[in-house]
């Protein structure tokens, strides 16, 4: 699956973030837990350069706890950055982000009177929540469709942080085709641009490695099927998407097993691990 989606407001956004960036003394980027990799932006590291980073792997009530932690070590090993895994209900936690951040700073910087801090990242990875959570109050519009957030804006801070709010914003070609893949699967592009059913055999391949039992326990299957396409079909067989002549509907079982995922009823399954995500890089080199 090769998506090219890059509407104006984006191309406007990374414009926007490069033209402030002098300005910023700490960067938090927030990724979707289950696909930290396929979610992080290629394009904030080249922008960033040296300024101290946080990030914040959300969602993590949805992902896999192992592997998580694996991330969280892979992203603190780098030089001037840090992590940490959250999700929208530990409002404490998420509180504590920007102290976090002001340890990070050079002193001749940590106690100057206000800490700009720019918070990234790309559509549906929970960042307006997380912004709403560190106000205190609804400054941010949220919603479980990409790219909310359409201009830049302020918030100013109770300990002295005024944070600036960023368009989410993918790069121009998602590649390699599997991050694609990944992110298509956890919602962070419009369902207008994708094929359910291409989507699905994907993630149904993947869990039938990953996570057999999860799907033998949620669809009642009295036996794995060979490949992702068979899946589908079982699922649809047992979910009654049958349409005309006693055919499964692929498309109404694509959705539901995607659906289904993105809710966290299949259990907290991620996508990637850093293990998976070096031999992918291998593989293309």
């Amino acid at each position: 699956m090769a998506i090219n989606w890059f509407p104006g407001h984006m191309n406007k956004a990374r414009r926007e973030i490069n033209k402030v960036m002098g300005k910023v003394q700490l960067i938090i980027e927030v990724l979707d837990a289950r696909i930290p990799f396929s979610s992080e932006n290629p394009l904030v590291s080249g922008l960033r350069r040296d300024t101290p980073c946080i990030k914040v792997l959300n969602k993590r009530d949805l992902a896999d706890p192992q592997i998580t932690n694996q991330w969280l070590d892979y992203f603190r090993a780098q030089k001037q950055m840090t992590a940490i895994a959250v999700h929208k209900a530990e409002t404490k936690k998420i509180q504590k982000l920007l102290d976090m951040g002001k340890r990070m700073l050079p002193k001749d910087r940590s106690t100057i009177k206000a800490t700009t801090a720019m918070i990234l990242g790309i559509p549906n990875v929970g960042k307006s929540t997380l912004i709403n959570i560190l106000a205190g109050r609804t400054i941010a519009k949220t919603g479980n469709v990409p790219a909310v957030t359409k201009r830049q804006q302020q918030v100013l801070l109770k300990n002295n942080i005024v944070l600036l709010d960023t368009p989410g914003f993918l790069w121009p070609k998602l590649t390699p085709k599997s991050c694609g893949y990944r992110l298509a699967i956890t919602g962070a592009i419009k369902d207008a641009v994708i094929e359910y059913s291409d989507i699905a055999v994907f993630a149904a391949s993947y869990f039938l490695k990953a996570c057999p039992d999860a799907l033998t326990s949620r669809y009642k299957l009295p036996s794995l099927p060979e490949d992702g396409s068979q899946l589908l079909v079982e699922l649809g067989r047992r979910r009654g998407c049958i349409a005309k002549g006693g055919v499964v509907n692929i498309q109404k079982a694509s959705e539901i097993l995607i659906r289904e995922y993105r809710q966290g009823l299949l259990g907290p399954i991620s996508l990637e691990s850093p293990a998976d995500i070096s031999a992918e890089q291998q593989e293309n080199t």
